[in-house]
């Protein structure tokens, strides 16, 4: 039997670590995981458990502060980062250069273009190093960059409401179907877990519960991602993110005009040919559309929709778990391909 995959997780504190935590102990070929904090950010926390009781007879998840030596005796080969942006920007170049393989969940290394992600004013302490390795990290959505994803050393684990917008997108844009001169709106609503665990005045019970409200109009950091990913211009998406009095899911409302009249069947059959043999996309037949119950504590996105009469107003729902699919799921899924494992692995 090959020997198991050694691999460490700094960032386990945080909702996505916990459930990125919870697949890594599961995976049938890995080694149970190395896990690290950063200085200051544990609060004297000796094990996982001491944040996350329900981890609690386990075996232990012992924290341990990142050394790269550490890493180095333990054999780790690939690193997970599960840490705010500008930590994961300034932790990336050394990791590399030790030789590691990353899969960053963090906004650090998703965006290409110099506009977009000014959003973060991140201060590169060697701006060539992170011009290059901006340039080489791979987006991970396993549906689109799978060959890309396999041969990558850094892999940028995509953001939540980023996923459920460019799933539902890429087929019809892909087959040229979509009127973009007339404009693409996306209405999604996230639950609060989306948020992070740092607590704020947006998030205190007293402002979600029996609410709903929207948020970062115009200017939301999964913007950039969805337009590069999808190579729109900016002016052609409008999405407006929603926070829902929910602890996790994600449900996007999509409407776009299409370029000539269609039947939903081939509407159908634009979806299921482009994610055919896809394990983690399911097509839903009109008039079934997807609803957040459906996809939560899974991996998958969930794809729907509804064809107005005109056979040229298009309706797309897309749902997903934002902590698994959309985060810690989406990451394992791309270890697996990084790694040429079946992309099942580790999430059924």
């Amino acid at each position: 039997m090959p020997a198991k995959l050694p691999t460490a997780l700094l960032g386990a504190s945080g909702y996505s670590g916990l459930e990125l935590t919870r697949l890594l102990d599961r995976h049938p070929r890995l080694e149970k995981p190395l896990l690290l904090g950063r200085e200051g950010n544990l609060n004297g926390a000796k094990d996982l458990a001491e944040i996350f009781p329900e981890l609690s007879g386990n075996g232990g998840h012992p924290l341990r502060p990142l050394s790269w030596p550490e890493l180095k005796r333990q054999r780790v080969e690939l690193l997970f980062l599960a840490t705010p942006h500008e930590a994961s920007r300034s932790i990336v170049p050394e990791a590399i250069a030790q030789g590691l393989r990353v899969i960053d969940l963090s906004g650090a290394w998703r965006l290409k273009q110099a506009q977009h992600r000014a959003i973060y004013s991140f201060q590169d302490a060697d701006t060539v190093t992170a011009a290059e390795l901006t340039r080489k990290a791979v987006y991970g959505i396993p549906e689109l960059n799978g060959d890309r994803i396999a041969s990558s050393q850094l892999v940028a684990n995509p953001g939540c409401y980023a996923t459920s917008v460019i799933l539902a997108l890429a087929p019809l844009l892909h087959a040229n179907l979509i009127d973009r001169a007339r404009g693409i709106i996306s209405d999604s609503k996230s639950g609060v877990s989306g948020a992070g665990k740092a607590p704020s005045s947006r998030t205190h019970f007293v402002s979600v519960a029996d609410n709903l409200s929207a948020y970062s109009l115009f200017n939301h950091r999964h913007l950039g991602e969805m337009v590069e990913q999808l190579d729109l211009d900016d002016a052609e998406l409008t999405f407006t993110p929603h926070l829902m009095p929910i602890p996790r899911g994600i449900l996007s409302t999509i409407y776009v005009h299409l370029n000539r009249r269609l039947q939903p069947g081939e509407v159908e059959s634009v979806l299921r040919d482009f994610y055919s043999g896809k394990r983690w996309i399911r097509i839903f037949s009109t008039p079934t559309l997807p609803e957040l119950q459906f996809s939560l504590h899974s991996n998958h996105c969930d794809i729907g929709f509804c064809l107005a009469p005109d056979g040229q107003r298009l309706v797309l729902i897309s749902c997903l778990d934002n902590l698994l699919k959309g985060a810690a799921g989406q990451a394992v899924q791309n270890m697996n391909r990084m790694y040429g494992w079946d992309e099942r692995e580790g999430l059924q």
